[in-house]
């Protein structure tokens, strides 16, 4: 009994394969505009991805500077360093003294020969604190601002948290998009699929309406324009996959030069197993859906006589 329903199903693919084989403009242009519904927002999924993780790796680089009274002393300095690498959260903590700030800006101002007609120092003792990732986002780093400030040694605490809320907000809105555009774009592509099982069917009205005077059942009638949904959707959402894999190679040598003059090694990720197999299975899934409202709701419209 398995074996046989098997080869039934079977048997209705290939016709539905046939079929498909047959108009092959309107095959191909339904496959087409599928894997553009499907690539536009894995396409947008997958920058939001690479914004997560440029996002991940700058709010790991967050640093808080601590100037420092000009009274606190080099002791009492390393005591408030040591105090507040023993805070939670807190992942590192390092002490920069007045003479090896002057010798850090020095070195990369190039005005040496200025600063040695200065008779004092200008610049104070600084700690430079290092949250733990997951305290850097930005409502965190204006506590850690706050409480940091309120300390008798600090004279001020200064971060530029504007750029951490902005890239926040960004990709907070962009995950907000992404959703919305692949909600509407998958209700497009049901849509989609659906308007063109209902021109297969009325195509193919009086052969529906033979089945249906012998007897033929719904379901059987139904099978072969489900097929067909189930194979463009999921032929869409390979053609999708060998998009976003063309667009990856064509922009990863790009990206890896423009990396490298910032001396990153960032690199565009690979689509993993799980996008690899998601991305058909979805576009066969939302075929297959947009398939079954259209017979469900156009085959009810034929009746016999």
């Amino acid at each position: 009994m398995i074996r046989g329903l098997f080869l039934r199903h079977l048997q209705v693919l290939f016709f539905t394969l046939g079929q498909l084989w047959r108009s092959p403009w309107s095959t191909t242009l339904s496959v087409l505009v599928i894997a553009i519904s499907l690539t536009l927002p894995s396409a947008f999924y997958l920058l939001l991805e690479v914004t997560g993780d440029l996002s991940s790796r700058w709010r790991g680089g967050v640093e808080l500077s601590l100037y420092l009274h000009e009274e606190v002393d080099d002791q009492q300095a390393r005591e408030l360093q040591q105090q507040l690498q023993r805070q939670v959260g807190i992942a590192e903590v390092d002490y920069v003294s007045a003479e090896q700030a002057l010798d850090e800006f020095r070195s990369y101002s190039g005005l040496g020969v200025a600063l040695d007609l200065i008779d004092e120092n200008p610049l104070p003792a600084t700690l430079r604190v290092k949250p733990v990732a997951a305290q850097s986002a930005p409502e965190q780093v204006e506590r850690w601002l706050q409480q940091f400030a309120a300390l008798e040694q600090v004279e001020s605490a200064e971060f530029d948290a504007i750029w951490v809320q902005r890239l926040h907000g960004i990709v907070t809105i962009g995950e907000r998009l992404g959703l919305i555009m692949s909600l509407l774009l998958g209700a497009g592509v049901v849509l989609i699929i659906g308007n063109t099982i209902r021109l297969a069917i009325f195509s193919r009205r009086d052969e529906i309406e033979i089945n249906k005077l012998i007897g033929a059942t719904d379901a059987f009638i139904r099978r072969p324009f489900l097929y067909s949904g189930l194979v463009q959707g999921f032929a869409g959402g390979m053609l999708a996959l060998l998009m976003i894999y063309s667009a990856l190679a064509l922009l990863a040598p790009a990206v890896g030069q423009l990396a490298g003059f910032y001396q990153s090694e960032f690199t565009l990720s690979v689509i993993g197993w799980l996008e690899l197999l998601l991305l058909p299975l979805l576009g066969a899934l939302l075929g297959y859906g947009g398939a079954w409202l259209a017979v469900g709701r156009h085959l009810r419209e034929i009746e016999p006589g």
